[in-house]
């Protein structure tokens, strides 16, 4: 009888359960679609108005683009410049994040026997060095330096510091022991321990991760240019403003940048393939 009780109990406490999450979902689709109506009244235009335009300006480019004939192939050219003042920026950006990175991850990981109480004020700065995009960095200082891809430069390394830091610190974590446990037992200085126990484990991994970084802040690069850093970015900006009849640049520079990108994504993958010693990565 008292476990008849008891089931009856477990069926209604599970029905009342049931209820109240049914209630929720309905308090959380309500406030979704009346936040929806809200910010759709304050738009100029409607969002389902715009849905039927949505390949409109696509369409105007790539039939300006189509009409530009052998020509287009002469603006892609043009555009090269820009693409490489782009690719500058990443890769000087990337060199020095991963140069702090490296610093950082080796202060902020127990298992390389850093200096205990230094350990969480780094993991912290990564933190703050993450929490940050790049964008909203570029933008304070190009309002300080002014425009230029050096305020760029400096907000794609800052950000890649934080980020490779916090991956490199993770590696470090799970490396064997035993050579740094050898070494400090022959009396070696803990920059010795780094450079003979520590780093021939985690240079394959720590390249991957740096490989990797480099087609991130190659987009990251590109879209900083929208704000004043230079680069292809500034140039699609431009484009992009001018509207109707500055389609065949638009699409040109598109063109480069994902060529561009595809062959970074394809020699990194092939060095990150070298590295593990696994043929060609994926």
């Amino acid at each position: 009888m008292a476990v008849a009780a008891l089931e009856q109990e477990i069926l209604s406490l599970r029905k009342r359960r049931q209820l109240y999450s049914l209630i929720g979902l309905l308090l959380v689709v309500a406030v979704l679609v009346s936040g929806f109506s809200k910010s759709n009244e304050m738009n100029s235009g409607g969002f389902l108005q715009g849905l039927s335009k949505f390949f409109d300006y696509p369409g105007e480019i790539v039939l300006e683009a189509w009409n530009a004939g052998p020509a287009f192939f002469g603006l892609i050219i043009q555009y090269v410049p820009a693409m490489l003042e782009t690719l500058n920026i990443a890769a000087v950006a990337t060199l020095l994040g991963g140069a702090m990175a490296l610093v950082l991850a080796m202060a902020s990981t127990r298992n390389v026997d850093s200096w205990g109480p230094l350990i969480p004020v780094v993991r912290r700065m990564m933190d703050i060095m993450r929490a940050f995009p790049e964008l909203i960095i570029a933008l304070f200082l190009i309002f300080v330096l002014g425009s230029s891809p050096v305020p760029a430069m400096i907000a794609v390394a800052f950000h890649t510091a934080g980020a490779l830091g916090k991956l490199f610190s993770e590696v470090n974590e799970n490396i064997d022991r035993k050579p740094i446990e050898g070494l400090s037992a022959c009396g070696a200085s803990w920059l010795q321990r780094i450079r003979y126990a520590v780093l021939p484990q985690v240079a394959p991994n720590y390249l991957s991760y740096f490989l990797l970084r480099l087609e991130i802040n190659v987009r990251a690069s590109a879209i900083l240019g929208f704000v004043g850093a230079g680069g292809i970015g500034q140039e699609l900006r431009r484009t992009i403003g001018w509207g109707q009849g500055a389609g065949d640049e638009t699409a040109a520079i598109f063109v480069l940048l994902f060529l561009t990108i595809m062959l970074i994504d394809q020699a990194s993958s092939y060095l990150r393939g070298k590295l593990v010693g696994s043929g060609r990565a994926h």
